[in-house]
């Protein structure tokens, strides 16, 4: 959505002495009559104009001191090539003029309020007499020009005579004894003619119409600090950084030559520079692009309209986050940052020309023939309120939700969606918004109560916003030295605020992108987040609440392979994210760390419970799989997987390692391996006595260990199992072995005595034990014999009567 400016006039030229002859010279407009060039003096004092490259003039405003400066020159002395403002540090003066003809004559002028302008000194820029400056800009105390030489040959092919320029700079001492030259350095030699522009650490050099056609597909940007120039073929998206070892253009690009042939050649029609640094280039078509110091290009807007021809008045400047430009008379007024249109105005004249504000950097200044005016937003009590972008993109987000859900095949857009009453959400939060972003406080008595409630939940969220986009914004503007202090500080509050959220697949893939821009910052953050430090004994320690372990431990293990076979950029979880940097900044903790993880996996979800983290995946072997991500591996990798199968204590994690000790030969390891880990479980430590075993019996490597070896072994272990393990596993030989071979010498029944002898002893003993058992009377003892005793006799005759009778 646009935001409603207005043009409002600062100044008619009455305030500028001879403001009415100020006003003509801005009004000519035949061709060669206009004012080629106007600036205004770093205090704002005083307005330049630069009148076909052969008049300047100063106009300061009443009441700044007497005097104006008025110089001519008339053919055959050549025009002006430039008119540099420098900082001086005499007291007399903050700033000093420099004007500089194209044969390298240059006049440092200075203003002082009490005496007017005054001439400090003519020097001579170039030492050759038919050497021409066809392009100058100043970059702190020195100045940076475009030189032509011409060659001594005049029957010189165009080929060979478009590259006798040369690219050259020089220091401009200004001090208490007057101003002087330093010693003149070539940067460039044998090169094509180019228009240099200085941004406070790094000089672009442009290509012009005057270019030789073959090398105009390409920029280049010097960096004086670092002696290094960057070559950028935006059309063919190439960019190459080499350290300046020859001056030689030809051997600077010879290199690349194979590459920038095919690539199509810049269309450039005006350039300026912006404020963070960087170069803007607007092309015939009216696309406006960005390169960065680093080589970067970035499609900014596109004006449209019709093609502009060379000739064409266009105006580009940029004020803070803003770019101008003044195109057919049309003032265009675009977001930096966004690309988005902030103001479209139709102008009265098309003679505008754009002034730096002293006291603001994006206070937007145009002068025209009329005057001097401002370019302003309308304040809230105008009842044009600008709305921030931040409360209009929480509107086109809404779009984009409620058009998800919605099942009707109408387009839902930004202007019914603030019309409307059916969403009340983004209305509500696009007036809290607005209501706390800075310079708002007038509008804190028409927030509703309603809201005034909710702006007390959100306070905390609000206010994390509020300081990222501050931080965002003094990255824009930061110098090269704070740039990575101010992504590191932007970094730790995006990582920890995605910390906060829910780590839905959205926010997972752009703290993914967060981890791979920026992988040292990412790790300090993550680190200062789970507050991973050692303590006096050296161990690992995380002090983490308990909702960001779970999220560092939530979601599934990734599927590696899968992804792989199928092609896909998989998102990776944070707890892979994590083991990735500390591989790669802390290597030594990798291990700790997921020992903290495994603690707190068995604290926090009892095994009872379905909850966890999700696939089952063992935490040791999500961080294996990261290490087996690694492109090439090194010893202290396989060092690191020996220490995060250990550190499970799981006993086929354990097995493994003792396997992995034993092909890489570290006997001592293994045996302390062994005497550690055998007391974990019986199953274990006959695995671990088997594994060793079979070694004893192929090498005689473990012969200095054999007797802390013994005493590993199980209780349940045999003499005849140990010798069957020992057959299975001795070296084949093909014949009889030589009485001295080279492989050396076979394993004997001395070694394995002290072995047989302890299990032979072990089963002695429990003989022992139960020998009295074995060699006693057996239980239960025999039965006694039954005795029979005789019943009285009955009489003869008698009969016998049964002893129990009726029964």
């Amino acid at each position: 959505m646009k935001r409603a400016g207005a043009l409002r006039q600062v100044s008619d030229f009455s305030d500028f002495a001879s403001g009415r002859r100020l006003r003509e010279l801005l009004s000519q407009r035949g061709p060669g009559q206009a004012p080629r060039h106007v600036q205004a003096s770093p205090d704002g004092q005083q307005l330049l104009l630069l009148l076909h490259g052969r008049q300047v003039l100063a106009f300061p405003r009443l009441g700044t001191g007497p005097g104006r400066l008025e110089r001519s020159w008339q053919p055959p002395q050549p025009p002006v090539a430039g008119l540099l403002f420098l900082q001086s540090p005499a007291a007399l003066t903050a700033w000093v003029l420099a004007v500089v003809w194209e044969q390298g004559r240059t006049e440092v002028w200075g203003f002082v309020p009490a005496l007017g302008w005054q001439l400090q000194q003519s020097l001579e820029l170039c030492h050759g007499a038919r050497a021409r400056v066809v392009s100058i800009c100043s970059q702190g105390s020195s100045l940076v020009w475009c030189e032509e030489r011409p060659p001594s040959d005049t029957h010189l092919d165009p080929g060979r005579g478009a590259f006798r320029y040369c690219i050259c700079t020089r220091a401009l001492e200004l001090g208490e004894q007057g101003p002087h030259l330093g010693a003149t350095r070539i940067v460039l030699h044998n090169s094509p003619q180019y228009q240099v522009l200085a941004s406070p650490q790094h000089v672009f050099l442009v290509p012009t119409g005057a270019t030789f056609a073959s090398v105009s597909t390409f920029l280049l940007i010097w960096c004086p600090r670092e002696a290094k120039v960057t070559i950028v073929a935006p059309c063919g998206g190439f960019v190459h950084s080499e350290v300046l070892h020859s001056s030689d253009f030809k051997k600077l690009v010879f290199g690349s030559v194979g590459l920038l042939l095919p690539v199509t050649l810049l269309d450039i029609h005006t350039c300026a520079l912006s404020s963070c640094g960087g170069l803007l280039l607007l092309s015939a078509q009216g696309t406006v692009h960005l390169v960065q110091p680093d080589g970067t290009w970035r499609h900014v807007c596109d004006l449209g309209g019709s093609c502009l021809a060379q000739g064409d008045p266009v105006q580009l400047k940029a004020f803070g986050s803003t770019l101008a430009c003044v195109l057919a008379g049309v003032l265009y007024l675009i977001d930096l940052t966004s690309g988005r249109l902030i103001e479209k105005k139709l102008l009265s004249t098309k003679e505008v020309h754009f002034l730096g504000s002293p006291s603001r950097e994006e206070e937007i200044q145009l002068l025209t023939p009329t005057g001097i005016y401002c370019f302003s937003f309308s304040s809230p009590e105008e009842g044009g309120r600008p709305e921030p972008a931040l409360v209009e993109m929480v509107f086109e987000e809404a779009c984009r939700y409620y058009q998800r859900r919605s099942l009707s095949s109408s387009q839902l857009t930004v202007e019914k969606l603030k019309k409307g009453d059916m969403f009340q959400a983004p209305i509500a939060l696009s007036s809290i918004l607005q209501h706390s972003l800075p310079a708002r406080e007038r509008a804190a008595k028409s927030l509703p109560e309603t809201y005034a409630k909710l702006l007390s939940t959100l306070s905390m969220d609000l206010q994390s916003y509020l300081s990222l986009e501050l931080l965002k914004s003094c990255i824009v503007g930061a110098s090269e030295s704070e740039v990575d202090r101010c992504c590191e500080e932007l970094v730790e509050q995006e990582v920890g605020r995605l910390l906060r959220l829910d780590l839905d697949r959205e926010n997972l893939a752009y703290l993914n992108t967060v981890f791979s821009s920026f992988p040292k910052a990412s790790w300090k953050a993550i680190r200062g987040s789970l507050q991973l430090q050692q303590n006096g004994d050296g161990l690992l320690v995380a002090r983490a609440t308990s909702d960001i372990w779970k999220k560092v431990l939530g979601g599934p293990a990734p599927h590696w392979a899968q992804q792989e076979e199928m092609g896909l950029n998989g998102v990776v979880p944070l707890f892979e994210l994590i083991c990735g940097s500390l591989h790669r900044f802390k290597p030594k903790w990798l291990p700790h760390f997921v020992e903290l993880s495994q603690q707190y996996v068995g604290a926090s979800w009892p095994c009872s419970t379905t909850e966890g983290p999700e696939g089952g995946v063992p935490l040791y072997k999500r961080a294996l799989a990261v290490l087996d991500r690694q492109r090439h591996r090194t010893a202290s990798d396989r060092e690191l997987e020996i220490e995060l199968l250990l550190g499970s204590a799981r006993p086929n994690a354990v097995l493994q390692a003792v396997q992995l000790l034993v092909l890489l030969r570290r006997w001592q390891r293994v045996v302390e391996v062994a005497e550690k880990f055998s007391q974990l479980s019986p199953l274990l430590s006959k695995e671990i006595f088997t594994t060793l075993l079979a070694q004893v019996a192929q090498h005689r490597d473990l012969d200095p260990y054999l007797a802390a070896l013994w005493e590993l072994s199980p209780a349940d272990l045999t003499a005849p199992d140990i010798l069957s393990i020992v057959l299975q596993h001795l070296p084949s030989s093909a014949g009889d072995p030589a009485p001295f071979s080279a492989g050396g010498a076979p394993l004997t029944l001395a070694l394995l005595k002290p072995l047989l002898h302890k299990v032979a002893q072990r089963q002695g003993t429990q003989g022992e034990l139960y020998a009295d058992i074995l060699q006693g009377s057996p239980f239960p003892p025999p039965a006694p014999p039954r005795q029979h005793r005789a019943g009285p006799r009955a009489a003869p005759g008698m009969p016998q009567q049964d002893s129990f009778p009726g029964l």
